[in-house]
């Protein structure tokens, strides 16, 4: 199920608890990817408030919306301004093969009606060694039971579901992060509290307790497939089979051959000259 980009964008910049979000999140990630110079960073779904730290020392930055969500322009909320957001069909992105070095999925995976496809979709655009970063809406975690934030929409995931469903998909787990222990509320008290339980959950860590979690992955490169030398070398042809195990006896020469070896299946002289007389006498 996904939300309109118009609930989204009023949750994330028009609220303060949107806004403690934005910051807890944006620093779980740019803590991850401290260095993107010249690289390319994307994103997908409505991670754009994640995506404003790698700006200045990127080589490219993009920010791909699914069209059942809706796009608003980025870095600017307004379009008289730069732009770096595209609408894109949620499984079929105009980004070439190998293009992104580094891609943010945020309110994409858990909303994703065919998150295979679109998994298959994010090893296409990654380039080699190229890593992902998804965040969900943690299974256990009371974000996911409340439909008061964004992160109360679609199909939440555990660390188990999520790790599997990655490895599946040809992606290589990196690293394992838990946010977002406060409480969904916008009452005051939890806003302000929200620092100290940020803080506390980074010292002692309880994941199940966790609003979501962030994993970080690695597109895998699957070994060619097919007959290599390796192949070759355990089934070599079968003209050597005589000369792989030679039998004990005599042996003669530089040639690690038995000095009375023949060809297979080649007549000796006398068999040649005992078919000769047979043939004349028929004729």
């Amino acid at each position: 199920m996904h939300l309109d980009v118009r609930q989204i964008v009023r949750f994330y910049y028009g609220t303060e608890l949107g806004r403690i979000v934005q910051r807890s999140l944006s620093d779980q990630v740019s803590g991850v990817w401290p260095n993107t110079k010249g690289q390319t960073v994307a994103g997908f779904g409505f991670a754009s408030p994640l995506l404003n730290p790698f700006l200045a020392a990127s080589r490219r930055v993009l920010c791909l919306m699914p069209d059942q969500q809706g796009v608003v322009a980025w870095p600017r909320l307004r379009l008289d301004g730069e732009n770096r957001s595209v609408l894109v069909e949620e499984t079929s992105w105009p980004v070439a093969t190998g293009l992104v070095d580094r891609l943010v999925v945020l309110h994409g995976l858990e909303t994703c009606e065919s998150p295979a496809a679109l998994l298959e979709e994010v090893w296409r655009t990654l380039g080699p060694g190229g890593r992902a970063i998804f965040i969900v809406p943690n299974r256990s975690g009371l974000w996911a039971r409340l439909d008061a934030t964004p992160f109360g929409f679609g199909r939440p995931y555990s660390l188990m579901q999520l790790e599997t469903l990655l490895q599946n998909h040809r992606f290589s787990l990196e690293r394992r992060i838990s946010a977002l222990y406060m409480p969904p509320s916008h009452r005051q008290f939890w806003i302000r509290t929200a620092r100290y339980w940020e803080g506390f959950s980074h010292q002692f860590p309880v994941p199940f307790a966790a609003g979501v979690l962030i994993v970080e992955a690695t597109k895998r490169q699957h070994a060619p497939v097919g007959r290599g030398l390796g192949d070759a070398v355990r089934a070599p042809l079968e003209v050597l089979d005589g000369m792989r195990k030679p039998a004990a006896g005599p042996v003669s020469g530089r040639t690690g051959l038995k000095s009375d070896c023949r060809l297979p299946n080649r007549p000796d002289a006398s068999g040649t000259m005992r078919l000769a007389r047979e043939h004349g006498a028929r004729k």
